[in-house]
């Protein structure tokens, strides 16, 4: 568990670390990055460094915070990995079920492999699920998600790698739109922004503009024509 500095959530919790790069969005993945350099710290966790890896033991965690928690899940990792024992998601969600007092958010780029899954998973309302769609390649994503019975669906596209018009937001509860960072980040137009925070407006979805990115993200911030966009799902 740690304090989490992304925009949307509150902290982090990693049940299982590491992962392999599946489309256009993960060519600068910032949790191979990290994993790399914990491993090079000796960090005990990331001794294999990105390889995937499960670890039972931080199953207890969410028991012991004293306090309601906004927890991203798995931000190391993706819990939809092919290589992730069904029993394992399921002892995953099974501590998610049994803390409602924390919100848990679980984001993965295996759609096809969540939808598969669904029917043996017990969907309580603090947990939200979320897809990964960074262009129009991945839209198909979507619909595996909407078929699932999680009460509250979100999107992230980050890094938003293209335009995405016509988004069917049917049934999607939030989005979350970033463009990449650090070195080699590929740009994002403002246009593909404004277009999809006008598709959010026009369906009642909640949107949220986590960064314009860039090299140096600092310098580019997060406001939209003048105004920051923090919407969360109700």
């Amino acid at each position: 568990m740690a304090q989490s500095s992304i925009e949307w959530t509150e902290m982090t919790w990693n049940p299982t670390t590491g992962c392999n790069k599946l489309t256009a969005g993960c060519k600068f993945c910032y949790a191979e990055v990290m994993s790399k350099r914990l491993k090079a710290m000796r960090q005990k966790k990331y001794a294999n460094g990105f390889k995937l890896t499960v670890h039972p033991a931080t199953l207890k965690i969410p028991y012991t915070w004293k306090k309601p928690q906004l927890v991203f899940v798995n931000s190391m990792s993706d819990l939809f990995h092919k290589d992730v024992p069904l029993e394992y998601i399921q002892q995953v969600f099974k501590v998610m079920n049994e803390t409602p007092q924390h919100t848990y958010q679980v984001l993965t780029k295996r759609a096809d492999l969540l939808l598969e899954y669904n029917k043996h998973l017990t969907w309580t309302p603090n947990i939200w699920m979320g897809v990964s769609v960074e262009n129009e390649k991945v839209v198909d994503r979507i619909a595996f998600l909407r078929r699932t019975k999680a009460m509250t669906k979100f999107l992230s596209l980050e890094p938003l790698l293209g335009p995405l018009p016509n988004l069917n937001l049917k049934k999607i509860d939030w989005v979350i739109v970033g463009g990449e960072s650090g070195p080699g980040a590929r740009p994002m137009k403002k246009e593909w922004v404004i277009d999809l925070r006008n598709q959010c407006e026009e369906a009642g979805t909640a949107f949220f503009f986590k960064q314009w990115g860039g090299v140096r993200k600092s310098t580019t911030g997060r406001t939209l024509e003048g105004k920051t966009y923090d919407a969360m799902p109700v």
